[in-house]
Formats: C-alpha cells, sequence, structure tokens
C-alpha cells in the first residue's frame, strides 16, 4: 500500500530567535551595538510614537515625521490621502510603491565622560527598509485607525464621535512590512580612556525620566454639570 507522506509542521519560532538582517539592514558602523531580532525591533517600535520616514521622488530626498504603529509583522502609518508619504510612497495595482527608510528613536539619557570625544547618549533605535503597501479595504483602513488611536490613548476610539465616510476616504494609510530592519543600542557607563580615570569632574550618566503629564483641557470644552463626569483619557505606555 502506497502511503503519502506530510511534512512535519514546523513550530513557531520565538521573536527572540528570527532575525530581520539583510545586506541593507546590517549595521557597518557600531555593529557591536546592532541587534537583528524580531523581538527586539518590535519592541522598540511598540514603545515609541514618532518616527521618520525618508522617501526619493524625481531625485530630490524627502524625511517626514509621522505618528505610527504596530500590527503583527507590519509598521503602519496614516496621512492625507493625497499625501506624500502615503499616496506617493505606496504601491497598489496601479502603479509600483516607491522603497523607504523608516527611522525611529528612544533617548534614554547622557552619557557625560572625562572627555569630550567620549561623549555620547542611552539610546535605542530601529531602521527598516521596504515597499508601503497601501491598505484599500474601507473595514480593514478603519480597523488600524482604530489601532492607531488605541496607541496614543488606550480605550480611546470606543468613546468618540464616529468615523464618517468623508473622514475615511480623506484618510490614506500604508503599511510596510518588517522583515529588513536593524536595532541599535547603547546603554552603560561612559567609557573613558584609562589615562582620564584619576581627571577631576564627575562622569556618569543623566537618565531621561520619561512622564505624561496631567491633561490640558481644551479651552472650548463645556461639561454640563448636570452630565456625568467624563473619563479622562489614558496616557499611552509609548513616547
Amino acid at each position: 500500500m502506497n502511503q503519502t507522506s506530510h511534512p512535519a509542521q514546523q513550530p513557531e519560532q520565538s521573536p527572540s530567535k528570527i532575525s530581520l538582517q539583510s545586506p541593507l539592514s546590517t549595521v557597518k558602523r557600531g555593529a557591536k551595538r546592532a541587534a537583528y531580532d524580531q523581538q527586539t525591533v518590535h519592541q522598540i517600535i511598540d514603545e515609541s510614537l514618532i518616527c521618520h520616514i525618508a522617501q526619493q521622488q524625481n531625485g530630490k530626498l524627502f524625511v517626514t515625521p509621522t505618528c505610527h504603529w504596530r500590527d503583527g509583522e507590519y509598521l503602519y502609518w496614516h496621512g492625507h490621502s493625497r499625501a506624500r508619504n502615503v499616496h506617493d510612497s505606496a504601491a497598489d495595482d496601479q502603479r509600483e510603491g516607491q522603497q523607504v527608510c523608516i527611522n525611529l528613536c528612544l533617548l534614554d539619557g547622557l552619557v557625560l565622560a572625562r572627555s569630550a570625544f567620549h561623549h555620547s547618549v542611552n539610546y535605542r533605535s530601529v531602521t527598516l527598509f521596504g515597499v508601503p503597501e497601501w491598505i484599500e479595504d474601507a473595514d480593514e483602513k478603519a480597523r488600524q485607525l482604530k489601532n492607531m488611536v488605541d496607541k496614543i490613548s488606550p480605550q480611546r476610539w470606543q468613546q468618540l464621535r464616529p468615523m464618517t465616510d468623508t473622514e475615511l476616504k480623506a484618510t490614506g494609510v500604508v503599511r510596510v512590512r518588517i522583515d529588513q530592519a536593524s536595532a541599535k543600542v547603547r546603554n552603560g557607563d561612559p567609557i573613558d580612556d584609562e589615562a582620564d580615570l584619576d581627571w577631576p569632574v564627575l562622569a556618569g550618566v543623566l537618565p531621561l525620566q520619561r512622564q505624561w503629564g496631567e491633561l490640558e483641557i481644551a479651552a472650548d470644552f463645556q461639561l454640563d454639570a448636570a452630565a456625568p463626569e467624563l473619563a479622562r483619557p489614558l496616557a499611552p505606555a509609548a513616547f
């Protein structure tokens, strides 16, 4: 009797084992500070709110800062449907998208050494490359915009006035697959020359402590005294 063999199902890889290294994303300078595992890259993306998107058009370079969010293995951003960093960079059925380079960075502290040469900063950064994809489906676009708002302020989407069709059409959402990326991380004390260790100046790290403040209520906001107290927006875990 002939038996049909089936390939064994491969166990899902741990994010800490999945490498996002490619020839394009390989760090040349400061290679010892580089990390390519998916877990580190995703964590830095999730803990930051702003990225910078670099693109080239007609021989000119442009860099656009924008809010970003992650869903699975994709990084998303939004803008006006005709905005350069959304419309002109994304691939759809009619045209080929342009490759972009995206960087985001979290500053963690100032590294104050005994010499100017060895001053540095503690930081976590991610650089990734890819061709953005245009989100065409209206339901998926709305779902991703909810993800964006809830990253900025958790659970806020459900409290808001529902989005209109006009607003949805005027908004473009694109994504890029996170499969060519590198992280760079610097932490710890200054690395001074041995000859400088007796120099009479304090050395160390001045940490940056992030904290969201109290809500500054809009000047045109009027609260009905008879209405129940409104829930205050929740601060994000990202900066």
